[in-house]
């Protein structure tokens, strides 16, 4: 799933980011801000009409993400045992 599909407020992991294959720079933009294989992300806030800017929080940081950013996290939930 990815970052965009997730519940509000539940903690996720990231497992990869995948960006578009003409654009490797925002992979390392989102990298540089946190969003690495194992960190775990939370889903703030649903921007207007539950599309973008999407409100998330990866380690002690929160960032503002587009749909089309959110959209290159891929998450798996975190489930506690």
């Amino acid at each position: 799933m990815h970052l965009d599909q997730v519940d509000l407020d539940a903690i996720y992991r990231v497992c990869t980011v995948n960006v578009p294959k003409g654009a490797p720079q925002i992979k390392g933009q989102l990298e540089d801000i946190g969003f690495l294989p194992g960190e775990q992300v939370t889903l703030l806030r649903k921007g207007l009409l539950k599309k973008g800017p999407y409100l998330v929080r990866i380690g002690a940081s929160t960032f503002a993400l587009r749909e089309s950013e959110a959209r290159m996290i891929e998450v798996e939930p975190i489930t506690h045992v």
